[in-house]
């Protein structure tokens, strides 16, 4: 009798859930919360620059002797001017807009249709299961500037048309994840459960199917974000991305490489911030993988 009213003095020990287990995992990872902190900053600093009261990034300061200029405190130059006698500093946080933008538009849309797409034929099997990736690994075959090209040539370029093209290929890697995952989990007692229960198959793929899924698709996401951001970068590179007056890293790295042998800080600051920016990504991606990995739990 007293072992048994011992054991009922003893307090009620609560079990931790999925989520907050992987939060705690995520929250003694170093090298992942920086990665947050410094992500946090970037974005404020680049959707802030508005309110900061800084230079217009298209404003051209006639006032030097030349419009080129290296890194001036006295003249608040933080990264010097363009080859156009324009703010870099501005510039790039304007830039830091789009690409930041861009890379997180297109991860969405990405999310949206991959989940969708290969919960369905993950699920569904059979016949449709194969049509459905046929088509993937038929828009694979497609190069992505040819695809971008066309789209350009035929609606003209805009910046809806960057978050298409971009959207429109990157969700194929997702599809794949997910029907992965949906395969692996279909014949579960819950799944089994829902259908003795008359359960529709979309409220099945929408209730439990993709719910189970989000661990990888949510560290999917992350990495794809750095990714996507790169892409707009590299079409930014090639003249095929954002036009003037706007700007993204990409056009500024672009930009300033045609004049790097004589300012070199045009390329070298908008590098610095999509590297440091790309780091964050990757670091937060690893520490969520770790924190929602069930293997090392």
């Amino acid at each position: 009798m007293t072992d048994i009213a011992t054991f009922a003095a003893q307090p009620e020990v609560k079990g931790r859930s999925l989520w907050a287990d992987a939060y705690r995992r995520f929250s003694h990872n170093k090298a992942a919360v920086t990665g947050l902190f410094i992500l946090i900053f970037v974005t404020i600093a680049c959707f802030g620059a508005p309110y900061f009261g800084l230079h217009d990034p298209e404003e051209v300061d006639w006032s030097l002797e030349t419009l080129s200029i290296p890194p001036n405190f006295e003249l608040g130059y933080y990264f010097g001017t363009d080859q156009n006698g324009r703010d870099l500093f501005v510039r790039t946080l304007y830039g830091g807009q789009v690409s930041l933008i861009v890379g997180f538009v297109a991860t969405m849309v990405s999310l949206v249709i991959g989940t969708l797409w290969g919960a369905t034929a993950g699920f569904i099997g059979g016949r449709t299961d194969n049509i459905m990736m046929r088509i993937v690994d038929i828009l694979y075959s497609i190069p992505f500037v040819f695809f971008v090209i066309l789209l350009t040539v035929v609606f003209g370029r805009d910046m809806v048309l960057i978050y298409v093209a971009i959207g429109m290929v990157s969700w194929l890697d997702m599809a794949r994840i997910v029907r992965g995952q949906t395969i692996s989990i279909r014949r579960k007692e819950f799944i089994e459960a829902a259908h003795a229960s008359g359960v529709s198959n979309w409220r099945i793929i929408t209730r439990h199917i993709i719910p189970n899924c989000l661990g990888p698709v949510v560290v999917y996401m992350t990495l794809t974000v750095p990714a996507v951001i790169l892409t707009e970068s590299f079409l930014a590179f090639l003249g095929m991305g954002v036009q003037e007056p706007n700007s993204s890293w990409g056009m500024l790295i672009g930009e300033g490489a045609r004049s790097m042998d004589i300012a070199p800080w045009a390329v070298v600051f908008p590098s610095a911030m999509m590297v440091v920016t790309l780091l964050a990504l990757n670091f937060v991606g690893d520490g969520l993988r770790d924190a929602l990995d069930p293997k090392d739990r």
